[in-house]
């Protein structure tokens, strides 16, 4: 059983996921000729001299970044309490922020701070998913979602590994950017619709009252 604000919360993290992969990516990808899902970053969407649709791209990943850090903190009574969650979901939450920076500053305008930016998005997010797969031992609500968590956050950070030092090997920077980013998004779709298919707390309050 999960607190209504649980659900609400979970409804604000899938709207802010989903908006971001169609609009955000996937539009903004038909509007830019010759975009290669391999050759080209991510947030080459985003740059403001090479994207027709820069202004959609970096619009809806500062949506993202706000409507994940309040979907957070929305959800936080959906883990086990401890030091855990604290830190899993503080990193989501610093994610967050990060995300809206990388709007704010995109790759052409101040690309230190956007590659700050976007590190700051990658490494929490993919530290956050293993930390939060600890909180989820012996919490029945998270029964099968444990070892999806944990090997998520793990891809994560592995590609990162290699992305970093630009060991991109066949799939190129696009392509294994990608696998750093894609594990989060498809973590936090899954679980926002998990939460949303728990019961309530205020449920059963009422039954129990009736």
């Amino acid at each position: 059983m999960v607190n209504p604000p649980v659900h609400s919360g979970a409804i604000v993290l899938l709207v802010g996921v989903v908006q971001f992969v169609i609009v955000g990516m996937a539009l903004t990808q038909l509007k830019y000729p010759g975009y290669s899902l391999t050759g080209n970053y991510i947030s080459d969407l985003g740059n403001t001299s090479t994207s027709p649709w820069y202004f959609v791209f970096n619009g809806s990943i500062i949506a993202l970044g706000v409507l994940s850090f309040f979907g957070v903190l929305m959800i936080w009574g959906a883990f086990k309490p401890g030091l855990l969650r604290l830190a899993g979901l503080a990193l989501l939450l610093v994610a967050s922020i990060a995300a809206i920076g990388v709007g704010v500053f995109p790759e052409n305008v101040n690309g230190g701070i956007h590659g700050l930016a976007s590190l700051l998005v990658f490494l929490p997010s993919g530290l956050a998913m293993v930390l939060l797969s600890g909180t989820m031992l012996r919490d029945t609500r998270w029964q099968g979602f444990r070892f999806f968590t944990f090997l998520l956050g793990v891809i994560t950070l592995v590609a990162l590994a290699l992305y970093l030092p630009q060991y991109w090997g066949p799939l190129g920077p696009g392509g294994l950017e990608r696998i750093v980013v894609y594990p989060v998004l498809i973590w936090a779709f899954v679980i926002s619709i998990h939460l949303r298919q728990l019961p309530s707390t205020v449920k059963i309050g009422h039954l129990a009252k009736v």
